[in-house]
């Protein structure tokens, strides 16, 4: 159970996970999307500026929604009771210089909603072990998407992982869909669909030169990126209405698929990268990542299940390592002193 940055709604997803000689394999049994309620929307996006009393009085509500949505969901699809939950919840503050990190929703109230014993907080741990506490899909990469040469993710923030020197590697490269969902908002929108607006647009160069100097100011550290950064660093430069809407979409989207090519870089034999994630929907997009990627990366766009549920789907596997008490988040992506098997328990 998945609910992101850019605000789209909450993905509950059934898997079932078998492991057999060595490698494990998945079957999505069935997945939804429930979209936020103006309210629920207005509530998350502006959680943050709540009294520390009202922030624990939502964490708890939102925990409760979670577990009647969980109930529901089983009961309306006719699905065995799962063996447990896995919860990502909604992240709230990001702070790892700060070794905090918070993701609303309640464990104990969501248990009590659902019935069904819930593995919650999975990023807390690898913060506290002095790791960004993101990106924690690669975990899942790593297994069950070993395939492709890289996977990335395009949600409210963009992020990729893949293997190399024998390790698996990962970062967020930067904002997309929150960049993009801000700027549609303007004229009551949730997105941009198919990336139709964009491709009306031009390049604004200055706008453009802004977005990749803030850009190139977090390529060395590859720091996890936050609500927080977005707001104070990304959101301003959106704002310069002087500049028509499908431009600033336009240049976006330029900004997302250089900063993609940047962080894949050039190679001398074809590579296959995985796609998933809102923005893989994004065909507009899509077609200006694969024409800044060059002509030896091959992007892959999966089924549609897969990219609107990976990262749900990746969630619940990280639950699995958790209850076998096994390494679900990667010091090798996440920069903590070791590896972790981080997520809290109830039930």
């Amino acid at each position: 159970m998945m609910s992101g940055t850019s605000l789209d709604g909450l993905d509950i997803a059934a898997v079932d996970f078998t492991f057999q000689r060595g490698r494990w394999s998945y079957v999505l049994r069935k997945a939804v999307t429930i979209r936020y309620d103006k309210k629920w929307k207005d509530q998350l996006a502006t959680a943050h500026q709540l009294s520390g009393a009202a922030i624990i009085a939502l964490h708890t509500a939102y925990g409760r929604f979670l577990g009647e949505q969980v109930r529901a969901f089983v009961k309306g699809n006719r699905l065995a009771a799962p063996d447990f939950v896995a919860s990502h919840g909604h992240t709230i503050f990001h702070q790892p210089d700060q070794r905090f990190t918070f993701q609303l929703g309640e464990i104990n109230a969501l248990h009590a909603a659902c019935g069904y014993p819930v593995v919650a907080d999975f990023r807390s741990l690898d913060v506290a072990l002095g790791g960004e506490g993101a990106p924690l899909v690669p975990a899942g990469d790593e297994v069950l998407f070993s395939d492709y040469d890289i996977c990335l993710n395009l949600g409210g923030i963009a992020n990729l992982s893949r293997r190399t020197g024998g390790k698996r590697v990962a970062f967020d490269v930067c904002f997309c869909n929150m960049a993009l969902n801000t700027l549609m908002a303007e004229v009551g929108k949730d997105y941009d669909a198919q990336g139709a607006l964009a491709a009306t647009g031009e390049i604004h160069e200055g706008l453009l030169q802004a977005l990749t100097q803030q850009q190139m100011k977090w390529r060395k550290d590859r720091p996890s990126l936050g609500r927080e950064m977005f707001e104070t660093s990304i959101q301003p430069l959106l704002e310069q209405r002087a500049i028509p809407l499908a431009d600033r979409l336009r240049t976006v989207c330029e900004m997302i698929a250089l900063e993609i090519a940047q962080s894949v870089g050039r190679h001398t034999r074809p590579v296959r990268m995985l796609a998933t994630g809102g923005g893989a929907l994004n065909t507009f997009l899509m077609s200006r990542i694969a024409a800044a990627g060059g002509p030896r990366l091959q992007v892959v766009i999966p089924e549609r299940a897969v990219i609107e549920f990976k990262e749900a789907l990746v969630f619940a596997f990280l639950g699995v390592l958790r209850m076998r008490g096994e390494a679900n988040a990667l010091r090798s992506v996440t920069g903590a002193s070791k590896d972790s098997s981080g997520g809290l328990l109830a039930g």
